[in-house]
């Protein structure tokens, strides 16, 4: 039985890895050229019950350990006129229920892990068709079960289900601020060791330690408008003022909060957030199937990444547990996985709706002290 997964992102590769744990052989192909043709984004905190679960179930959790970061959990939550509402700085021997990662290491903990040549490389999905994928270069491979693990973007998903991502009404922008304990000691006593939030009314400022020494710092307005980039007139193409401009948006904020901005380098990365309605599911097939964002894409509030590794590791045991019967174990996976991601997305939806709502602030720290 042939296994082809569309993605080597987070959930595609913790389903390679359980699969090999159990015996069973599966290919990755992936449109990035290489694991490092681009950057992978910044910090993740993976859950006790869910992220770290399915490293449990790949025999890693030891090697996550290793690399993830106890003191990535500190938390500060402001007011744009610089109130702390909430500093929660974390013990030494504080248990490790849900320890930021750099995305990055993660990634490559996961690559390490898998024997060479399961990541087909420079290999991006076009379609399929009766049992065969088929790739942009011309290339295409036969498969008895394809797993959709290629994103927001999944073009898997297509064979599915009608339904698209749609803009939530977020728009952010990434900066960061490189090895900011030397160039900017100052900010960086000021952000603390993990995640540092400002909300206000209908935008908000947060700026997260990564463990290479980068600040990442994401600005994110709060507006349905499609064209809100355009309408914003920030100039991207010119690093410089693009940061004026953003600061000029923040008119009003304490001054510390505009001075991350200042101090940010040139790489800055316009976003529009998009998401897959709640409860999102689809008729089961015997030969395909989705996993992560491609089957439940959340605003990013700390779901989507345990999710899709979660995802990956319970699919990968069910196919373990019916290795001659792939739909019983693509049924099996399925009703668990809508059931666990319905909730997962509906928790994510109640904090983005605090997010943008009047009085975010205040908002958040009530559902922070509620546990």
């Amino acid at each position: 039985m042939s296994i082809a997964i569309v993605g080597a992102g987070l959930g595609g590769l913790a389903l390679a890895r359980v699969l090999h744990v159990n015996g069973i052989d599966a290919v990755v192909y992936e449109r990035d050229s290489s694991r490092g043709a681009r950057g992978q984004g910044g910090m993740l905190d993976l859950h006790s019950g869910t992220g770290q679960r399915a490293l449990r179930e790949a025999g890693l959790i030891d090697r996550f350990h290793a690399i993830a970061r106890r003191e990535g959990q500190d938390l500060r939550l402001l007011e744009p006129d610089g109130t702390l509402l909430l500093q929660e700085d974390t013990p030494d021997d504080a248990p490790l229920d849900r320890p930021e990662v750099d995305r990055a290491d993660l990634r490559d903990l996961l690559l390490d892990s898998l024997p060479e040549h399961t990541v087909r490389w420079g290999h991006t999905f076009a379609s399929a068709d009766h049992g065969v994928a088929h790739f942009a270069d011309g290339s295409s491979a036969t498969y008895d079960l394809l797993v959709g693990a290629d994103g927001a973007a999944s073009r898997v998903r297509a064979l599915l289900t009608d339904t698209r991502p749609t803009h939530t009404g977020q728009n952010t922008v990434e900066l960061g601020i490189p090895d900011i304990d030397r160039t900017h000691p100052d900010l960086a006593a000021m952000v603390g060791r993990g995640n540092y939030w400002v909300l206000g009314n209908g935008q908000s400022l947060s700026a997260q330690r990564n463990g290479d020494g980068r600040v990442r710092v994401y600005l994110s307005f709060y507006d349905t408008a499609e064209d809100w980039f355009a309408a914003s007139r920030i100039p991207f193409d010119d690093p410089a003022a693009a940061r004026v401009r953003l600061i000029d948006l923040f008119t009003g904020w304490d001054s510390r909060f505009t001075a991350l901005i200042a101090a940010c380098d040139d790489t800055i990365l316009p976003r529009s957030i998009t998401t897959l309605p709640v409860g999102l599911t689809w008729p089961s097939r015997p030969d395909i199937t989705l996993l992560g964002d491609a089957a439940h894409l959340m605003p990013p509030v700390g779901q989507g990444a345990n999710m899709a590794l979660l995802d990956g590791a319970l699919l990968g045991l069910a196919l373990a547990a019916h290795p001659d019967d792939f739909p019983a174990a693509v049924e099996e996976y399925e009703r668990e996985m809508f059931e666990r991601t319905s909730a997962a997305g509906r928790l994510s939806a109640h904090v983005q709706d605090i997010l943008t709502s009047p009085d975010a602030s205040r908002k958040m720290l009530a559902f922070f002290q509620a546990g």
